[in-house]
């Protein structure tokens, strides 16, 4: 699915920034140009962003814990 149809950015490559270490929207956005147009994909990037992290943190809790 595209977030951001100026840039046709994807869901996809969102994710692979996020598990290449991008922990922030200016993180996206540097190695996107995510937002940098109309920015109407700004809040599904954050959406995306804060679920892909909060998977990470559960994993590395459940990797902890076993």
């Amino acid at each position: 699915m595209y977030v951001c149809l100026c840039n046709g950015v994807t869901d996809k490559k969102v994710k692979e920034v996020i598990q290449e270490g991008a922990t922030t929207m200016r993180e996206l956005y540097k190695e996107t140009n995510l937002g940098s147009q109309c920015g109407k994909c700004c809040q599904c990037a954050k959406k995306i962003l804060n679920d892909e992290l909060i998977n990470i943190a559960e994993t590395q809790v459940q990797i902890q814990v076993a």
